[in-house]
């Protein structure tokens, strides 16, 4: 954000990073529920599955902590931190997608990655 950005801006600015970490936080729910319901010593397809939960709910948790901070972020920094959380979450959706029951969490995924994408256009 500049000094020339008008109010209206700003605004966008903070509903589309709370909008962000909103899903980045039901993302991580979605995810840590599902890797929670996948049996540890299942096939290594489902192990698979497992850890792509964990790594979606952590870098989702990471991020929304991210969003949520006071002080002013790097941009390029914030930059790539969604950037990671939209990579991690569009690879917990394709590897959902394979598994009945696991809609809920694939479709967190997307729409947190969609607002990553969002989010990150606001940026300068």
């Amino acid at each position: 954000m500049t000094q020339t950005t008008s109010q209206q801006q700003l605004v966008q600015f903070l509903e589309d990073r709370f909008a962000c970490a909103q899903a980045c936080t039901e993302c991580a729910r979605a995810c840590a529920v599902r890797a929670s319901l996948v049996d540890p010593d299942g096939t290594e397809e489902q192990e698979l599955l497992r850890r792509k939960g964990i790594m979606c709910a952590e870098v989702c948790d990471a991020t929304c902590r991210v969003l949520a901070e006071q002080n002013q972020l790097d941009e390029a920094a914030l930059r790539v931190q969604l950037e990671w959380a939209r990579t991690v979450c569009l690879e917990g959706a394709h590897a959902f997608d394979r598994y009945p029951d696991a809609e809920d969490a694939a479709q967190a995924c997307r729409d947190c990655a969609r607002a990553c994408t969002e989010f990150m256009a606001t940026l300068g």
